[in-house]
C-alpha cells in the first residue's frame, strides 16, 4: 500500500516540530560543521557524513579540527548524540539530509560538480520515502533539478521519484545556499536569514520548516533555480565591486594617490555607497567561484556575461600584480627576484582564519617560485601546510625572528595577531598588499 505524500508530509513536519527528526549532513567541513552543531544545540540527533576518516576520527574523540569552532562545541553536541560516520549506508535511518560538499572549478574554469554527483549517486540507493534532501552546496541555477533529482530517482531501488505536489508519494527535494562567512563574529549563525526553494511547495514549506529551528528567519522562494541564483548574485555583486576597487588601485598608484584615503572618504556619504577594499586577489570558495559557475551556464542560453567575466577577469590577474610590484620594489633596491629570500606573510584567503581555499598567497607563492625565489611563509593558523586539492607546499611555518634574514617581506594576509610595527622594524623590505602599515612611515615599505 503506497502511503500519500499528504500523510508522509504530516508525518515528517511532525517529526522537525518534535525534535524527533534524524538529521544527516553530508560534509564536515567549514559549512557542514556548524550547520550540525546548530541542530545537535536545538536538540536533534545529527550524524556527521565525510569520506574523511580523518575528520569522522577526530569528532567521535570530540576534536575540532577548524580553529573558530572549539573543541567544547563538538563534546557539547556528542552529549546530544551527534555521531560522524563514513558509511552512507545510515542515510537509510535519516529523515532528513542535507548535502554541503564543495563544488570547485576544474582546470578550465568550469564547474566541477563531480563531489556533489559521487554523494548523490552514493546515497541514492538508501533514500527513502518522505525523506527531505537539501542541497547547500553553491552551484549554478538549475543544478538541483537537472543534476540531483535525475540522480537520485535513477539510483533509486524502489523506483523512488521526487514528490512535486499533495498529491504525490516519494521524496523531497530542496535547495538552501549555504551563507557562512568564517571570521565574522558580529552577526551570529541564527541571525542568517535561509533562503529556500523546493520541487514543489510541499518540499519548500518542509525545508523552511527544518531552517526555521535553528535560523530565525527563512526566505522561502519560487524554485531552487531562484534560490541558486540568489546565492550567485550575492557572491558576484561582491566580485564586481572588489574588481572595481582592484582597478582603481592600479590606477591610483600611478596617478600616486592613496585609495584607502579616497574610500574612508567616500564612504562618509550616508547614501548610495558601500565600501569594497582592494586586495591581492580573492580568495573563499565562493566569491572567486561563482562568476565563473553562471557565466558556463548563460552560454546554455547563448548569453555572454561580459561584465561579470571582466571582474572575474581582473579579482583573478591581482596575484600576478602583486608579483610585478615584489619585483619593481626590488629592483629600486638593486635586488633580482631569482635567487632572492621571499618571506609571504599570512597563507590564509582572509585575517584571522584557517581556511586556504582559493587563497591568493598560493598562487603568489607559486609564481614567486617559478621565477627563481626562494619562499617561505609564516601564518599563526598553519604551522605546516602539506597537500591540498590545489597545492603541494609541503613547507612549515618560518618563525618570524628570521624576517631580517630575507630580501623582502610580502603583507598577503593581515592577520590582527601579526606586530606591523615590529615586522616593518626588522625587515629590509615590506610589500603590503592589504594596507596593514597605513599608520606606519618607514622608507622600506611599499604599497601595492
Amino acid at each position: 500500500m503506497i502511503v500519500t505524500a499528504p500523510n508522509r508530509a504530516a508525518e515528517i513536519l511532525r517529526k522537525i516540530e518534535s525534535r524527533q527528526a534524524r538529521i544527516g549532513i553530508i560534509g564536515m567541513g567549514y559549512v557542514g560543521l556548524p550547520l550540525a552543531l546548530l541542530f545537535a544545540e536545538a536538540r536533534f540527533r545529527v550524524t556527521g557524513f565525510d569520506i574523511d576518516c580523518v575528520k569522522v576520527d577526530s569528532l567521535n574523540r570530540g576534536s575540532s579540527y577548524i580553529v573558530r569552532i572549539p573543541a567544547t562545541e563538538i563534546q557539547l553536541a556528542r552529549e546530544s548524540g551527534f555521531c560522524a560516520t563514513a558509511d552512507y549506508a545510515q542515510i537509510a535511518a535519516m529523515d532528513v539530509v542535507i548535502i554541503c560538499v564543495p563544488t570547485p572549478l576544474n582546470d578550465y574554469h568550469e564547474p566541477d560538480l563531480s563531489f556533489v554527483t559521487g554523494t548523490v549517486s552514493s546515497i541514492a540507493p538508501h533514500v527513502h520515502e518522505g525523506q527531505l534532501i537539501i542541497l547547500e552546496s553553491t552551484t549554478y541555477p538549475g543544478t538541483t533539478e537537472e543534476v540531483v533529482v535525475p540522480l537520485l530517482e535513477k539510483g533509486s531501488q524502489t523506483g523512488l521519484r521526487v514528490a512535486r505536489d499533495a498529491a504525490t508519494a516519494g521524496f523531497y527535494v530542496a535547495f538552501s545556499p549555504e551563507r557562512e562567512d568564517p571570521g565574522n563574529d558580529t552577526v551570529a549563525r541564527r541571525d542568517i536569514p535561509k533562503v529556500v526553494g523546493g520541487c514543489g511547495p510541499v518540499a519548500r514549506d518542509l525545508a523552511c520548516a527544518v531552517y526555521q529551528t535553528i535560523f530565525n528567519r527563512t526566505v522561502p522562494v519560487s524554485s531552487p533555480a531562484a534560490a541558486e541564483m540568489t546565492k550567485l548574485l550575492e557572491n558576484i555583486y561582491r566580485c564586481v565591486n572588489i574588481a572595481l576597487v582592484n582597478e582603481l588601485k592600479q590606477l591610483c598608484m600611478r596617478m600616486e594617490i592613496d585609495l584607502f584615503e579616497v574610500i574612508d572618504a567616500a564612504k562618509t556619504k550616508p547614501f548610495g555607497f558601500q565600501a569594497f577594499y582592494p586586495g591581492p586577489g580573492l580568495g573563499g570558495h565562493c566569491i572567486p567561484i561563482d562568476p565563473f559557475y553562471l557565466s558556463w551556464k548563460a552560454k546554455e542560453f547563448d548569453f555572454n556575461t561580459r561584465f561579470i567575466e571582466l571582474a572575474g577577469q581582473i579579482n583573478t590577474g591581482m596575484p600576478y600584480f602583486v608579483v610585478e610590484n615584489i619585483i619593481e620594489a626590488m629592483s629600486q633596491q638593486g635586488k633580482a627576484l631569482r635567487g632572492s629570500r621571499i618571506l609571504i606573510l599570512g597563507l590564509a584567503y582572509k585575517r584571522d582564519i584557517d581556511d586556504l581555499r582559493e587563497s591568493p598567497s598560493l598562487t603568489i607563492i607559486e609564481l614567486l617560485q617559478k621565477r627563481g625565489a626562494q619562499v617561505e611563509y609564516n601564518d599563526p593558523f598553519f604551522p605546516t601546510v602539506g597537500h591540498g586539492r590545489k597545492y603541494a607546499l609541503n613547507m612549515a611555518s618560518t618563525p618570524l625572528e628570521k624576517i631580517p634574514e630575507f630580501d623582502c617581506v610580502v603583507i598577503v594576509t593581515d592577520h590582527s595577531q601579526y606586530d606591523y610595527p615590529g615586522i616593518v622594524a626588522k625587515a629590509r623590505l615590506v610589500v603590503d598588499t592589504r594596507n596593514a602599515t597605513r599608520d606606519i612611515q618607514a622608507a622600506n615599505i611599499v604599497k601595492c
